[in-house]
This record gives C-alpha cells, structure tokens and sequence, in this order.
C-alpha cells in the first residue's frame, strides 16, 4: 500500500506511464475524428511525453525539484502538434506544484492535477469542451475531493482513473462530431492511458494494458520518428555517444543496467540508458566515450555505435553564423513532398522543416529552424492548424523575435509568402501576410481509413473523400470524380484561380488530365497542375 509518493516512484510513474502510452499509441491514433490516414494525436502524445521521459531518465537524481524540472523542460520541447502541446501544459502545471514537496500525499497530488487542468486550459485561446481539456478538468476537481476518503495512492488513483473513464465515455455527447464520428476523444484517452500507466507503477506491474491494443495494428513494427536533436549552444561534454547492447553476458542482471546509468551520468550529459536483459539504447554526452564503451562492454556485445564530435558541429554552425551580419527579416516554413519544399524556397523562404500532416514537427523542431535563420525577426508558417500551437511554444525556446502567422494549409503559407516584402516593416508584414492566408480555400483529397458516418456521409473505408479545413465536403469511388466535386463546393463568382498540388501518389499526365477536364467545366478560371509531391493527400487545393 502506497501512502506516499516519493522521488524514485515518481520517476517509476513516468517511465510506466511512457511505456503504456507507447504500446497503445496506434490504438489512440486510431480515434480521430476524421477518418481519414493523418490520425496522429497518440503520435504526438507519445512523442511529447516521451521526451519528457527522456528528460527523467537523464535526471542524476531523485529529488522531486529536479525531475519536475526535467519533466517540464522535455515535454515543452518534445510538443508535437495540439494534443502534444495540451499535454505538455498539464505536466507543466502538475510539476509546479509537485515540485514543492520531499514526498507526495493524495491531497497534493490531487492539487498537482487541478493545476495542470487550470494551465491547460489557459493556454488553448478557445477551450472546447468534450476534449482532454474536459478530462483532465472534471478529474481533477474530483480527486480534490475523492483524496479526503483515500489514505493510499493506489485506490485514489484507480477511483480518479473510473471518474476519467466515466467522463470520457460522455465526450461524444459534449462534442457532436464525436458522436457523428462513433468515437470519443483521442486526446481524453490518451490521457488516461498515462493515468492507467502511473497505477501500474505503483502495482509494480509495467506490462502494456492490453486491453487497449487493436490485434490488427502491427505496434512494433511503427518507428519512431522522434529525432532527439541535443542543443550545443554551450558545449561542455564533446562527444555524444551512442549505442546498443545486445547478446548480454549471463553474469549481467537487471541491477546492472540501472548501475551502468547511474556511473554513466558520472561520465556526463543527457544520459539515456534504457531497455531490458535483451537489449539496451545508451545515449551520452562526455567527455569519456572511452569509459562509456568500456562500461557498455561489462554487460554485453555493443552495437549500432556511433560517436559525434559536438565541437566539430558547433564551430561548423559558428563558421556560417559569421558569415555576414544577420537581415532584418526571414520566414521559417512547415511543408511536406519535394515540390512545396522548392516553391517554398522559390519564394524567399529561409528554412523549411520537412513535416505536416502525420509528422507534427515538435516545438523544439521549429525553434532549431528558427535559430538556423540569420535575420533579426523571423516569420514562422506552421500552415497546418495542428502545428500552430507547437509554433507559438517555439516562441519560448529562443531568444529570437518570432512571429508566428496561423496558416492552416500549405495553400494559405504560399498564399503569404507571395505578399511578404523584404522592404517593408515587420508590422506591415504582419498586417499583409495575415491578410493574404485569409483569402485563399483550401480543397484536401484522400481516403477513407474506416467506415463512419460524418458531416452527413457515409463512408466506407477506401472512398476518395474531399475535405476543407474543417469539414467533408466530397466523397467518391474515383479520385477525379471526388476532385470536381470537391470544387464545385469550393468555387463561387469571385474565384479566378485554382492550383492542383498534385502528390506523391499521382502521375503528372493524370493531373494534367484533371486539370484541362476543370477547364472545360469552369472556362471563366484559370487551372494549373503543379507538384506538391506530398505523402497522404493526391491532391491539395488552392482556389482564390
């Protein structure tokens, strides 16, 4: 029976947490709204929290201060898209108020919870409720006074934890497009998978729950898309070391990895040491990739190694820094597919992150773009509305004035990028660039990844669907009868102009097909074809 929670249970709750979430992070995915192949909501919270993790991990000790410290810093810059950015908020309220005890009771806990709710919820401009903000509220609010009745942890969690789970079964009511959809929140239950993975901490059992695991998803085969970049603004250690243990010695026990971590962050930085008797991920920066080799060969074969000088790096990043004096003003842009990289380019922009619809790119992504760029105010274009959270965030992460313009599409980035004037003033470019996203539609064509019934269509898994930024406007068996649809429902008298970004999955001789059939429909507009060359959607639409 747990009566407290102390520094080394916590770092339990997390990692367990961690693992959990991990396991069923496809299962969350799988609870989007829209049913089509971009559901990445358990992605983003399993990246978010695992860098969060990682933080806990390198943490050399277990003073509560210290790992709420590490918890806060790794989930704000691991934030992936709006769920990540939601999560990383309620952890960051949770650790102010953890932070202040030696050891935890349910009362402070359950304080810890309301205020991560109170953070959430501040830093979403429009709270909605039927989501996790909802969850988190509504269980917070009853663990302040559930905790009066329970002298352990382990009966207060598991009572809070029934509450979530009732409160979640109710988001379809509280949001009608759940309820249209057939699912309830993906974010509300990704948040219980982590509450779910803190009560198997304190049971001791770390196992995945599978009683979330979907047996057609293959989990293990998913790869992790989290890049783990190491900041070398300041460099102390020089090299970082990494590599795999594998083959392990009879001799070498469980009790052993946790030593090699503990003399590892004796060696050095950011340590990360985890895995089991089969294998183990060693990351380090030291000065002593000597010693860390040699620790890692006490407990079994290495493999995978690789070593980076980070001085070599830095003076690399000075060298261009040096190179001439920064210019008053750049654009930092989010794009997917070789094409929108290079028009992109085209249009004076300095840096484009590689990234968008199933791959949310992290704040601490863009706030590196950001640094990349040599000028003295930098304009970011998130151009997906679930990236522009993490792009406000990244705001925090340099020291650099940024100013985030909420393009929702690629349509809408390009859009602003044409209106930016090199000669102009930041405020006028503000005022022109926002100005420009709004008056341009955006058309999405893909598939159908389950059957459903939303925004008044039947869908069967595998139809084209036609899509604005908010809703199902179009559906079809073809992907060019889905496209005239589509803009049949977009085009009004003042439109003039419309670009197919055709994609990685489209032949350009179909799209210039499609293009002359719109043509002859609509001869008072003009139609281009143009590679956008972006995974998931065949077609991106502009229609101005």
């Amino acid at each position: 029976m747990q009566k407290t929670i102390n520094g080394a249970m916590f770092r339990k709750m997390i990692v367990s947490a961690s693992s959990l979430l991990d396991e069923n992070r496809k299962y969350v995915d799988s609870l989007n709204v829209f049913p089509v192949p971009d559901g990445d909501t358990g992605t983003n919270m399993n990246l978010t929290f695992k860098s969060a993790t990682k933080e806990v991990e390198a943490c050399p000790n277990n003073n509560l201060d210290s790992l709420c410290e590490a918890v806060t810093k790794g989930a704000l810059r691991g934030a992936r898209g709006n769920s990540g950015v939601i999560l990383s908020q309620i952890l960051k309220g949770m650790a102010k108020i953890i932070r202040q005890f030696t050891e935890l009771k349910t009362k402070d806990f359950a304080a810890a919870m309301k205020e991560g709710a109170d953070i959430a919820y501040k830093a979403v401009t429009k709270p909605k409720e039927g989501t996790i903000l909802t969850v988190i509220r509504v269980m917070s609010e009853y663990a302040l006074t559930s905790c009066k009745k329970f002298q352990d942890f382990d009966s207060f969690l598991k009572d809070v934890l029934d509450k979530g789970e009732e409160v979640l079964m109710q988001t379809p009511e509280l949001l009608s497009v759940l309820k249209k959809a057939g699912v309830v929140d993906a974010g509300g239950r990704g948040l219980l998978i982590i509450f779910n993975g803190f009560c198997k901490a304190l049971d001791e059992d770390v196992s995945p729950n599978s009683e979330y695991l979907d047996p057609e998803i293959d989990y293990q085969n998913d790869k992790d898309r989290n890049g783990g970049a190491v900041d070398i603004a300041e460099i102390q250690y020089v090299y970082a070391t990494e590599f795999m243990i594998i083959n392990m010695l009879k001799k070498t026990t469980q009790s052993d990895i946790d030593k090699l971590r503990e003399r590892l962050v004796e060696l050095g930085d950011s340590v990360i040491c985890v895995g089991d008797l089969n294998l183990v991920k060693v990351h380090v920066l030291t000065n002593e990739p000597n010693k860390v080799l040699g620790y890692g060969l006490e407990l079994g074969e290495l493999s995978s190694i690789k070593i980076e000088n980070m001085l070599e790096t830095n003076r690399e990043k000075l060298k261009e820094q040096e190179k001439e004096p920064p210019k008053p003003m750049g654009i930092v842009s989010v794009s997917a597919g070789e094409g929108f990289e290079l028009l992109f380019k085209d249009l004076m922009v300095d840096y484009v992150i590689k990234g968008g619809q199933t791959m949310n790119p992290s704040a601490n992504d863009i706030a590196e773009a950001i640094e990349k760029v040599n000028a003295e105010t930098i304009f970011v274009l998130p151009n997906n509305k679930n990236i522009v959270l993490a792009a406000q965030q990244a705001k925090d992460l340099t020291d650099k004035n940024v100013v985030v313009i909420p393009t929702r599409s690629v349509p809408e980035g390009i859009s602003a990028c044409l209106s930016f004037n090199p000669d102009g003033s930041v405020d006028e470019n503000i005022e022109s660039m926002t100005e420009s996203m709004k008056n341009v539609k955006t058309g999405n064509v893909t598939y159908a990844v389950r059957d459903t019934h939303v925004d008044g269509f039947d869908l069967s898994v595998g139809e084209i669907i036609g899509l604005d930024n908010n809703s199902i406007l179009a559906k079809g068996s073809e992907i060019d009868e889905t496209v005239k649809g589509l803009v049949a429902k977009l085009i009004d008298e003042n439109t003039v102009n419309i670009t197919l970004f055709f994609g990685q999955d489209v032949k350009e001789e179909d799209a210039i097909k499609l293009q002359d059939s719109l043509k002859t429909i609509y001869p008072q507009c003009e139609f281009n074809a143009v590679s956008g060359g972006q995974p998931v959607y065949y077609y991106i639409l502009s229609v101005e």
